[in-house]
C-alpha cells in the first residue's frame, strides 16, 4: 500500500518510531480512538488506520466520539467521514456541557476538567467496546505547551506521557502523535479532506487562556530561534535527575546508602 504523500509517509514514519520508542501498540491490540472532530484526532484517526494497514502484526481500531451535550455540535459529520472511510465509530452523547458550572474549581480551567470529564467517559467505554488501549491525539505541541505551562504557573517539572497507564491499572492511554507537530497534523487532515468541527464551547479557543499565551510565545520564539520546539521535545527524554531540586530524585548523601533509594535513583535513571 503506498502513502498518499511525502507528508503521510513523513508523518507515519514519526508516529512509527513512537510506537516503538514507547511500546504502544501490539499484536491484537483494539485501540480505542478518542476522536473529537477535531484537527488532531482526525490526523491520529487517519494516520493509525494507514499504519494498522501496513503493520507486521494485527491490530484493530474503533473510534469513540463523546458528545458534550452543546447543541450546536456536529456529531452527524462525526458519523458521515466514519462511515464513508469504512471505520467503526461509537457516538456517546453525554451532558458534561451543562454540569461544567457546578463542577468547575477555582483553580482549574473550563478546557481542562472538560478533558478529564471526557476522558472518564472514555474509561468507561472502553470496557464496552472491548479495547485495550486508548489513543489520543496529542501532538508534539501539545506535550510542549503542557511542560511549560506546569513549569510557569503550577510549579511542576511535568508534561504528558507517550504511554500511560491508569491508576487503577485497568486502561493504558497512548499518544502516537508525540513527534508529530501541530502544523504537520493541520496539514494532513487538510490532505485528507476531513471536515474538522468545533466543540461548539462558549469559551474554547479564548486566546487570553494560558496555554493559547504560552503558544504565541513559543511562535515567537520559534520565528527566532528555529528549532526551539525541537529542543524543548528533545529535553523531555533527556532529564538529568542529579541537577534538579527534587530531593525524591536527588537525596542527600546520607540517604544514598540506602538501598531502596539506590534502587529509586537507579530506575529514574533509565
Amino acid at each position: 500500500m503506498a502513502y498518499r504523500s511525502t507528508l503521510e509517509r513523513r508523518l507515519a514514519r514519526k508516529a512509527t518510531r513512537a510506537i516503538k520508542t514507547f511500546d504502544l501498540i501490539e499484536s491484537d491490540d483494539r485501540i480505542m480512538v478518542g476522536l473529537s472532530g477535531g484537527k488532531d484526532s482526525w490526523a491520529l484517526m487517519q494516520l493509525l488506520d494507514v499504519l494498522r494497514r501496513r503493520a507486521p502484526f494485527p491490530f484493530s481500531l474503533v473510534a469513540v466520539n463523546v458528545d458534550s451535550g452543546y447543541s450546536d455540535y456536529r456529531h452527524d459529520v462525526i458519523a458521515r467521514e466514519c462511515e464513508a472511510r469504512g471505520w467503526e465509530y461509537r457516538i456517546e452523547h453525554t451532558g458534561i456541557g451543562e454540569i461544567m458550572d457546578d463542577v468547575l474549581d477555582a483553580g482549574d480551567t473550563p478546557c481542562s476538567l472538560c478533558a478529564r470529564l471526557r476522558r472518564g467517559v472514555l474509561y468507561r467505554i472502553a470496557a464496552d467496546v472491548g479495547a485495550t488501549k486508548i489513543a489520543l491525539g496529542h501532538h508534539a505541541d501539545d506535550f510542549i505547551e503542557t511542560l511549560l505551562l506546569n513549569l510557569l504557573f503550577a510549579g511542576s517539572l511535568k508534561a504528558m506521557p507517550a504511554r500511560l497507564v491508569s491508576d487503577d491499572r485497568r486502561h493504558v492511554v497512548i499518544r502516537p502523535l508525540v513527534y508529530v507537530a501541530e502544523d504537520e497534523a493541520r496539514a494532513y487532515t487538510r490532505e485528507c479532506s476531513l471536515e474538522v468541527i468545533g466543540c461548539c464551547c462558549p469559551v474554547c479557543g479564548d486566546l487570553s487562556l494560558k496555554r493559547q499565551r504560552v503558544k504565541r510565545w513559543l511562535l515567537d520564539l520559534e520565528r527566532e530561534h528555529p528549532g526551539v520546539k525541537s529542543s524543548v521535545l528533545k529535553a523531555l527524554g533527556n532529564v538529568a535527575p542529579r541537577h534538579l531540586l527534587d530531593t525524591r530524585l536527588n537525596p542527600p548523601a546520607e540517604l544514598r546508602a540506602d538501598p531502596a533509594v539506590e534502587a529509586a535513583l537507579a530506575e529514574c535513571a533509565r
